[in-house]
Order: structure tokens, then sequence, then C-alpha cells
């Protein structure tokens, strides 16, 4: 069957919420490492991550940070409209450049109580940035099938975009946590490579790695490279096709340099480990 004809039901399956970790481990490398090899799973700890892989290996990291991409307003009828910013409007070249504008941006976004926010309505936050407040707007620009249009404005102008969601937004955890986002997660839902501001949610393979790890896998002469793919809104936009060929997936912003391609072909031949999950 070719893969266009897959059915989306093919790929249900129960998940206990029991099995659900809503928090991390408090140690980063304690958390469980499945290891399927010469046929047979085991299990073991990801701390202990070099005894699996063998010499002169490249690991390939995506060092892409999550952005605090979800912002809260409160109408004054005490209702809350949250916006999730899932990724710029067309009209920028790229993540970068979008969270570099100042003054006045347009993100696509979804909206939770969206029938909530009538047309015309100017949602409106104070945040308190420990220096002076930021002023932050938002309004309806546009609506498509599957996200609205945002036209977000602030003062001071001389804030750019992604300093504003430091300061008002909060980090977007997967949904299915089902709980809110604490301040600890600022730091825990990021990897501690994490470089490039632009995603909505982590690469999360990544986040079991410490230093000691990468100290332990530089003795046996296991080298890093990095590339930076930000995780957009394909992530949170639910599939509602009953066929694979219908649903549109939504492009991402991957950014890979001559020295990490040149790398790459250097260790042609020899092992070529991709951290996932993107």
């Amino acid at each position: 069957m070719h893969p266009k004809n897959l059915s989306i039901s093919e790929f249900t399956y129960q998940l206990p919420v029991e099995r659900i970790a809503k928090f991390p481990l408090e140690e980063r490398d304690n958390s469980k490492l499945l290891v399927f090899k010469n046929g047979r799973i085991t299990e073991s700890l990801y701390k202990n991550l070099d005894t699996f892989l063998p010499e002169n290996s490249l690991l390939v990291f995506n060092n892409t940070k999550v952005v605090e991409a979800r912002l809260l307003f409160k109408k004054q009828t005490g209702a809350l409209i949250e916006i999730f910013c899932l990724e710029p409007d067309d009209a920028y070249l790229d993540v970068t450049t979008a969270l570099l504008q100042k003054g006045k941006v347009r993100w696509k976004c979804l909206i939770g109580g969206a029938s909530k926010w009538k047309h015309g309505m100017i949602l409106e936050k104070v945040v308190n940035s420990g220096r002076e407040d930021v002023f932050l707007k938002a309004a309806i620009a546009n609506q498509l099938a599957d996200y609205f249009i945002i036209e977000l404005t602030w003062q001071p102008a001389w804030l750019s975009f992604a300093e504003v969601l430091h300061l008002a937004g909060f980090i977007p955890l997967p949904p299915y946590l089902h709980r809110d986002a604490e301040e600890d997660d600022k730091t825990r839902y990021q990897t501690i490579y994490a470089k490039h501001d632009g995603s909505v949610a982590a690469p999360t393979a990544g986040l079991h790695f410490t230093e000691s790890i990468f100290k332990k896998l530089a003795a046996k002469s296991i080298r890093q490279e990095f590339v930076t793919l930000h995780v957009g809104a394909g992530t949170f936009i639910p599939v509602k096709s009953e066929r694979l060929n219908d649903h549109e997936m939504h492009a991402e912003f991957i950014e890979v340099s001559v020295e990490a391609i040149s790398n790459l072909i250097n260790y042609a031949g020899k092992t070529i480990v991709a951290v996932g999950t993107t």
C-alpha cells in the first residue's frame, strides 16, 4: 500500500494516563533508556548511553530553543483567551527574522476560547518586566481553516518579539501532560544545548542529555554536531483527515551549516546517530 493511502485510524493506540510522566526526574540522565540490540529489548538508564554506542561515532543534535509561545489574555468579564503562537506569518523570511521584529508582528496562532473573542475586539494585557511595564495588544487580522493570523503590538516598541514572549508568555508543554507550565519548565523543557529561539516544542529525546553524559561520550571519541530545526505548527495542529494524503503538512525552518555537512561527509562509513525526536 502506498503511504498516501494509509488511514489515520491505523495509528490509534491506547496511552494509559498513569504511564505519562507529568514531571521530569530531578536528574535528567536517570531517565529510562530502551535498548534494542540483536533482536532483544532491554532496559537501562540514559546515563549509560556511552556503553551502547561504538567509539568514533558522531551524534547529531537539534539545538533549537523553545519559546514561551502561550499568551493568556483576560477579558473584562474575567474570561480567559489563550493565544498559542505557532509560527510567523508568511511575510517574514524565517523564524529568527520574525522574532526580532520590534513594536509589531503577525503570527499564525491557535486560539483557546475563540468564541469569546468577538469581531473587532482588541485584547490587552500589562506585564511587569521588572524595569518598566510592557503593554501588549492582540487583534485578529485573518481567520483561516486551521489557524488565525494575529497582529500583536507592544510598547515599549524597542523590545523584540522574542523579548516580549519571554516576559509575557508561558512554555507550551505537550497537551498530553494535562498540566499548566511551572517556573521550572522554562529550563527543564529545554535541552542543555538549546541555542536558537524558535520552537513551540522541544526535541524531546535530547532532554535527557547532561554534561556528565557528554564527558563520557567524549572519552570514547564520540563527537557532536548540531543543526537547527524549529519545531512548528505540525506538532500541535490535529490530524482531521481520514487519509494521510489529505493531511496538510506544515513546513518547518531548518538550518544546516556548511561545516556540519562537511563533518557528516567525513563520518561517512562510520556510525552517525541523529538524536530525535525531530
